[in-house]
């Protein structure tokens, strides 16, 4: 019998070849930890407190929920690190399956980030951030959603110069982030009179003492880092920098979310902040510094987010760009199309642009994030397995960088990415089957992709196709 063409190439691990680079490496490390840090600090800090205090039970729970979620995305990211540095090729956890596990198992992993993954964490951070829009323009509920597609288009069109304009503006939204985080931190540790420590929330009964699905909530604000990734064919000696920018940018995050959450719990008792929810920054800001203040604090808040959807949008398109050069993806003609001067991606942009608008309309932000971090962390979990798989298949001379406190750090990597799955297959049962089964229409996808592509080369080649043999039968 034989091996079946559209499959054959699900076993094995060493099928990767160096991918043919087109785009421009353009990217030093201040770009790269200003996409990693802008990526990362968007929305969840702002929005996810009151979340996370919920299902905490308490303040101190709920900080260490934060220091919990910070750690464990520092010992992913110090795993990513050794794999990407020997793999520094535009796509990123896609890359990296496919060359560990496969093409079958790449495919399912760049099929997530490209339909699942990437559009809801675009559609979270924008919803959250027009819910801040609307409060500050004193709008109703009605225009978030058109406050957002405006937001989702302009950093889209933004996306489809070259991969500087993004960059840069990238850098300056970092930057500008800095001026409301800085003051929320000042004002709440030195003009707070609260204790930060063993505030508990009476109203709750259910969500208390849910350590785990804190800690989920805590991985949507760390969520992004790994996004530095799949501009791995736009970097400048990528094997130095991509480790440099992952490792600096997590620290530095973990940092300011543990000192943000601090000052929080400092200025507004627990209870006020279980009541104000989604609300909570607002409110701070306008408390804290008056309306005007606050208005300002609140407009650095939404230039962070659009920062991260920013870093998000710029790199997204990489991923259909990647898949859509090896053929895995409908219609990858028109999906793999780059710009002849800028070298940017811009249909795979628009592709991008799409589905974030359509999950945005029809699904609720904080729903959202959760899915979007489970979906994701079933793909992780397989890679950090995967840095096992180099170090037997590779000496340490191929090893630019190599993680520190191995196996620990690795393990432990494994296990926080298990504690996720579990938590959130508990958490919410129905929307973990609905993600997974959109990936597992990934396969008959790439099938009919295969097959056609089968045919195609056929005819062109003047060969008979068994498909037609089929046809006359």
């Amino acid at each position: 019998m034989g091996v079946n063409p559209v499959f054959s190439f699900a076993n094995g691990g060493n099928t990767m070849q160096t991918p043919k680079e087109e785009m421009k490496r353009s990217l030093g490390l201040g770009s790269a930890l200003s996409i990693v840090v802008g990526t990362i600090i968007g929305s969840g800090i702002f929005f996810k407190q009151g979340s996370v205090l919920d299902s905490a039970g308490d303040s101190t729970m709920a900080i260490l929920a934060w220091v919990v979620g910070g750690i464990l995305t520092l010992t992913a990211g110090l795993t990513i690190a050794e794999i990407g540095a020997q793999m520094p090729y535009t796509g990123g956890l896609y890359v990296y399956i496919e060359d560990l596990y496969g093409r079958l198992w790449g495919f399912l992993a760049g099929w997530m980030q490209v339909i699942v993954y990437g559009p809801a964490i675009i559609a979270s951070v924008t919803g959250f951030m027009s819910i801040l829009m609307t409060n500050f323009f004193g709008l109703g509920a009605n225009w978030r959603i058109p406050l957002a597609l405006i937001t989702i288009l302009a950093i889209g069109l933004m996306n489809m110069f070259e991969n500087r304009v993004g960059a840069a503006f990238s850098v300056i939204t970092t930057i500008g982030k800095l001026v409301p985080i800085a003051a929320i931190i000042i004002f709440g540790l030195f003009w707070g009179h609260h204790n930060a420590l063993g505030q508990t929330v009476g109203e709750i009964h259910a969500a208390s003492g849910n350590f785990g699905v804190a800690v989920l909530a805590t991985l949507f604000g760390y969520d992004g880092w790994i996004l530095i990734a799949n501009l791995g064919g736009e970097i400048k000696h990528p094997q130095k920098i991509l480790p440099q920018a992952i490792i600096i940018g997590i620290t530095a995050v973990l940092v300011i979310y543990t000192l943000i959450t601090v000052a929080v719990l400092r200025f507004l008792p627990a209870s006020q902040i279980h009541t104000l929810g989604e609300n909570t920054t607002a409110y701070l800001a306008t408390a804290a510094f008056g309306p005007i203040g606050g208005k300002l604090l609140s407009a650095g808040i939404i230039i962070s987010m659009m920062g991260t959807i920013n870093g998000k949008m710029l790199t997204f398109p990489r991923i259909v760009y990647a898949m859509a050069k090896r053929r895995d993806l409908p219609f990858s003609r028109y999906l793999a199309y780059l710009t002849p001067k800028a070298k940017a991606p811009v249909v795979a942009t628009v592709f991008i642009i799409v589905l974030a608008t359509v999950m945005m309309i029809f699904f609720n932000p904080d729903r959202l994030s959760d899915l979007c971090v489970f979906t994701v962390y079933c793909f992780y979990t397989l890679a950090f397995f995967g840095i096992f798989i180099l170090r037997k298949r590779n000496d340490a001379s191929a090893r630019p960088f190599s993680t520190p406190l191995y196996p620990w750090i690795p393990i432990l990597a494994i296990v926080g990415g298990l504690f996720v799955l579990v938590s959130e297959v508990i958490n919410d049962p129905a929307g973990v089957l609905l993600f997974i089964g959109v990936v597992i229409v990934g396969l008959p996808v790439l099938y009919l992709v295969k097959k056609l592509d089968q045919r195609r080369v056929a005819k062109a080649m003047n060969i008979e196709h068994p498909l037609d043999n089929d046809k006359d039968q």
